[in-house]
């Protein structure tokens, strides 16, 4: 029986695999590993909707060794925060180095590019108010 009681005695780390792809329940009433949000795909970059609010939006990524977002441009400013690994950043066309633990905001209507060093994962928080 999945009583409260028998819950508390868990780890705190999530017991089930997250399912790729899909966006998680809100609200979420369990604790997740960041990290464990996304896994990694070979030759890939793998994106999986956390939250999505009319303020903004939540998405993890996994980007393979190599892969690349080409330079755009977003309304909004966002916030990275790297999990795992190293990516290069290059915005408004000044380079930048992000590892794990790290953190760099992308300002509104200023270019910006991506590319993994080594595979990274990252979370990508977008302000849009």
């Amino acid at each position: 029986m999945n009583t409260p009681q028998a819950k508390s005695k868990k780890s705190s780390r999530a017991t089930k695999p997250v399912n790729q792809g899909a966006r998680l329940p809100c609200p979420i009433a369990r604790s997740i590993t960041l990290a464990e949000l996304t896994k990694y795909q070979s030759g890939a970059i793998v994106s999986r909707e956390v939250l999505r609010k009319p303020t903004g939006t939540v998405t993890a990524f996994a980007f393979d060794a190599g892969q690349a977002l080409s330079e755009h441009t977003a309304p909004f400013d966002a916030l990275i925060c790297m999990l795992d690994g190293e990516a290069e950043m290059r915005i408004a066309g000044k380079k930048r180095q992000v590892g794990a633990g790290q953190m760099i905001i992308l300002p509104a209507n200023k270019p910006h590019a991506v590319k993994a060093v080594t595979r990274f994962k990252m979370l990508l928080v977008m302000i849009r108010s």
